[in-house]
């Protein structure tokens, strides 16, 4: 609840129950500040892995630990009092067994107050998906291209093309049976993703997939400009955030040098005039 009572923190149910309705907006956050500019806008806030490469200056997703999840997700839980809260499952914390991710997933719901965590993986991560889902915790699916596993894909390329949309559909219907509240389909053809929504009775999330997903979510440091490293083809920069705050450092740093700042206005005098 909210401190004035009038509103009430998106669950898990409440995502699932925007199937077929009005589009499930989600982003991802990694600070306070951050979370608390979007929780009136969105829907559902997903603390990402992506946090190694966006803010950690990691090159992939893979170094990224539980601490880092914890504390990220501890952060972001802080600005929110109306979106969902979701967090990552960094690489290794639950593919070695259904017990192995339980213990994770429930210190990382139990540390950070999150309302779910997210998984990569289809038909494979089906038995782990029923065993945490089984045990009280919420999970949202990931397939498609699934970045923890960009070494096996050889890069990041895109997934389900052809035949092998056959795979990335009995994925979804596999997440779907396992217990899944809904599924990121990431970077998959567009008529893949229309086919998937239209099958299963979950929502999707696209990202790079189709507007006809359930939902949509992007990395909010992609879209806001201020990640600049590269920009993937499936996003839309709707601010240039990186580039004017390079140019007020640049205007901070040539006042400084100038003694142009501070200016009289931004020190103290000896004694305060009465």
């Amino acid at each position: 609840m909210s401190a004035t009572g009038t509103t009430r923190q998106k669950m898990p149910s409440d995502i699932a129950a925007m199937k077929g309705g009005a589009p499930i907006v989600c982003l991802t956050a990694y600070t306070t500040p951050m979370a608390r500019m979007m929780d009136a806008h969105v829907d559902l806030v997903l603390v990402g892995d992506s946090v190694g490469m966006v803010l950690h200056g990691l090159p992939s997703t893979l170094g990224v630990t539980m601490e880092m999840m914890i504390l990220h997700g501890k952060a972001v839980a802080r600005g929110l009092q109306n979106a969902c809260l979701v967090i990552d499952m960094p690489f290794g914390s639950y593919e070695e067994s259904p017990a192995q991710a339980f213990r994770n997933a429930a210190r990382l719901m139990s540390e950070t107050g999150a309302g779910a965590v997210k998984l990569e993986g289809g038909q494979h991560m089906a038995e782990t998906i029923a065993f945490l889902v089984q045990r009280g915790i919420p999970v949202m699916a990931h397939i498609g291209l699934t970045p923890q596993s960009v070494n096996v894909f050889g890069g990041y390329k895109v997934q389900g093309r052809g035949e092998d949309g056959a795979r990335l559909m009995k994925d979804a219907i596999a997440v779907e049976k396992a217990g899944a509240f809904a599924v990121v389909l990431e970077k998959v053809p567009a008529s893949l993703a229309d086919a998937i929504t239209a099958e299963i009775s979950i929502s999707t999330v696209g990202i790079g997939a189709s507007a006809g997903c359930d939902g949509q979510v992007l990395v909010v440091d992609d879209m806001l400009g201020l990640f600049t490293a590269f920009k993937p083809k499936f996003v839309k920069r709707y601010g240039t955030l990186g580039e004017q705050g390079e140019a007020a450092i640049a205007a901070y740093a040539a006042e400084v040098r100038t003694r142009a700042f501070p200016a009289p206005e931004h020190v103290f005098a000896d004694e305060v005039k009465k």
